[in-house]
């Protein structure tokens, strides 16, 4: 029987039944079982430029389109940034904790994915970004500045201190890309423009004036019987109005120490020591002005470097004999970021520009000409003018090292502190007992008490995360350290727990009472202006209205300008929100206020503003408040129909 099998689907037939079945596969997703995405969280894809309306089928996108990835690394990176904005913005209030929501987790993800969309756009339009714009991007970030200068030590240790560490080179490229996916939105952006005819409607609209004339209702009072029927209903309504928070209640150490105890005289051989250690820290490096002309050439292209080399070496030649730099560059040099400006790419420090450049400058003399190779090709450079860099003597900086070394060994005092006591609680974890004995303090109590309800150093917002998390109320095992100041930290064990639930009736019945009777007050009183606002519809006037009302009085306010709390902001609000009034009618209305009280208002007329009284400083400032509006919603929409254009893929589960 196998052998008949066999024999059957053997041969052109059977050929052409596969490809029949294979063709279904190819088109309606068998990408998902042969070509599953790596370890990316999301995939941007795009027609490639020169096939813009390339179909969306798998066998045209796999091999036609171009792609951007954002990979977990991408993810992770951005993630702990946005963390660590939230954190400097918050400050004791952050709760890291909540920042771990799969909302804030997407809402990071969806940045990445519009950035991606931009660079893949901006790649597919040949947008570049030249070598003088990253490194003016670069020197104008504030954390690579001293004294609000660029600092080429503090720019390499920053990027050391990365996590992982960064060479400038890679830096430069994150800055590169940043700045190709910033340019087309900031180019559309910029693009925007406010005809005069928009101003003049603007002024005339924010000049606009009313006529009004109203009347307040205060507060209803309700004093009718309520029963128990009523209080049962409006409590199970209302539950969410009536639930105990949260709560808990802990033991806790505050670990402290007073500091080291300062010497009269610091040891002289450790100061010195220091300042040799340091010494990067007290130097300012050489600076170069510098004026280049960059012949491209792509980095495996031997045969593109050598033609480069030779155009280098014969524009290096022209110059020497008597060629103005400036116009060769401004004719010929590839980088468009310095190529207007006569190749000048101002001051560097070493580290800049890289290695190449480094080493040439280095043994050249102002005025000097030569050609120098990097990885974007090679490049005729000038020497203009250079700075001999200095070192701070150590006589200058030793009070700021004697402070720096007596502040490490008060540190040090405390950090051996909380490591011992942190040892000790450890051994124990759900008692403080033995750690109190090794800081030397006692175990203190507090609570119940809900977030926010602490007092001194149990009311600091880190404590009361500390305090909340779930793990420690579950474990009831002692928590880290957390510090509340210099030198001081607190550890915790939650030692109670209440969550969060419905108060019981009999707790809160006076509650529910007095919730009916201000619900049956306020829907009285909005019953009463209805009542008044829909007589003045049918032609009566507001004071005619009020006239049997006793303690209500009118108030005509002529020319109501907009943003004027007349007698509230929410009233002025309604005013300018009415219709404008016809010949010999008013346009009323009502409008409840947060205590209970209800303004009854009659817009009578309406002044348009006059654009004439606006001074040509105020119409240049509305005009760009209104372009730069314009501007970014013109940038919003261009990134959506960009993302429309393109397939985006997201993989949440590898979050």
């Amino acid at each position: 029987m196998l052998q008949a099998l066999r024999e059957k689907t053997s041969g052109w037939i059977a050929v052409v039944i596969v490809v029949l079945l294979a063709i279904p596969f190819a088109f309606f997703g068998s990408e998902q079982f042969l070509f599953q995405g790596g370890s990316q969280v999301a995939r941007v894809e795009a027609p490639p430029s020169w096939w813009r309306g390339a179909p969306d089928w798998w066998l045209v996108r796999r091999f036609a389109w171009t792609h951007e990835d954002v990979t977990p690394d991408d993810f992770r990176r951005a993630f702990e940034q946005e963390r660590q904005a939230r954190r400097d913005a918050d400050g004791e209030a952050f709760d890291g904790i909540a920042f771990e929501s799969p909302d804030n987790r997407r809402q990071v993800l969806e940045q990445l994915v519009d950035q991606a969309v931009l660079r893949l756009a901006a790649r597919n339009r040949g947008v570049a970004v030249g070598d003088a714009q990253v490194r003016e991007q670069i020197q104008q970030i504030p954390a690579f500045q001293v004294d609000g200068r660029f600092d080429s030590q503090r720019y390499q240790l920053a990027l050391q201190s990365q996590v992982p560490p960064q060479s400038p080179a890679q830096f430069q490229e994150l800055i590169r890309e940043s700045l190709q996916q910033s340019l087309l939105p900031t180019h559309v952006a910029q693009s925007a423009f406010v005809t005069p005819d928009q101003v003049e409607r603007l002024l005339v609209l924010l000049g606009e004036r009313r006529d009004v004339s109203f009347a307040v209702l205060p507060p209803a009072i309700d004093d009718t019987d309520v029963s128990d029927e009523e209080v049962q209903a409006w409590y199970q309504a209302h539950q969410a109005d009536y639930r105990a928070p949260e709560s808990v209640s802990v033991e806790y150490i505050v670990v402290e120490t007073s500091g080291a105890q300062q010497a009269d005289a610091v040891d002289e051989e450790a100061l010195r020591a220091h300042y040799e250690q340091e010494i990067a820290r007290y130097s300012e490096p050489d600076q170069w002005q510098v004026s280049h002309i960059l012949v491209e050439a792509p980095a495996g292209d031997a045969q593109a470097r050598q033609a480069a080399r030779e155009q280098a070496e014969a524009m290096t030649a022209e110059i020497e004999g008597g060629a103005d730099f400036a116009a060769l560059a401004r004719e010929r040099s590839g980088d468009p970021g310095s190529r207007d400006a006569g190749g000048d790419l101002g001051w560097l420090e070493p580290g800049m520009m890289g290695e190449g450049f480094d080493a040439a400058l280095a043994q050249m003399q102002p005025g000097d000409v030569a050609p120098v190779e990097t990885e974007f090709g090679w490049h005729v450079l000038q020497l203009r003018d250079r700075r001999e860099g200095r070192q701070t003597p150590f006589e200058e900086v030793r009070g700021q090292i004697e402070q720096e070394l007596v502040s490490g060994d008060s540190e040090r005092e405390f950090s051996e502190l909380v490591n011992r006591v942190v040892d000790r609680a450890y051994r124990n974890p759900t008692s403080l007992t033995a750690a109190a004995e090794e800081a030397g303090v006692s175990v203190q109590r507090a609570g119940p008490f809900p977030r926010g309800g602490a007092q001194g150093v149990l009311a600091n917002p880190a404590v009361q995360r500390m305090a909340f998390n779930p793990t420690l109320i579950e474990d009831g095992t002692v928590s880290d350290p957390v510090e509340t100041g210099p030198n001081q930290a607190v550890m915790l064990r939650v030692d109670a727990h209440e969550p969060e639930r419905v108060e019981p009736l009999e707790s809160v019945r006076d509650r529910v009472v007095a919730a009916i009777h201000a619900d049956r007050a306020r829907t009285a009183n909005l019953a009463t202006a209805d009542a008044m606002v829909e007589r003045i519809g049918e032609g009566a006037s507001l004071a005619d209205v009020v006239a049997d009302r006793d303690g209500l009085s009118v108030q005509d306010v002529p020319g109501v300008p907009r943003g004027t709390p007349v007698p509230h902001p929410a009233a002025v609000d309604a005013y300018f929100r009415a219709a404008v009034p016809e010949d010999g009618a008013v346009s009323p209305g009502r409008v409840a206020l947060d205590d209970g009280s209800v303004v009854v208002y009659a817009v009578t007329a309406v002044t348009p503003g006059d654009p004439g009284e606006a001074s040509d400083q105020e119409r240049q400032m509305l005009r760009q408040q209104l372009a730069a509006l314009m501007g970014n919603e013109a940038a919003t929409t261009l990134l959506r129909q960009l993302r429309a254009g393109m397939k985006v893929e997201v993989y949440e589960q590898r979050l």
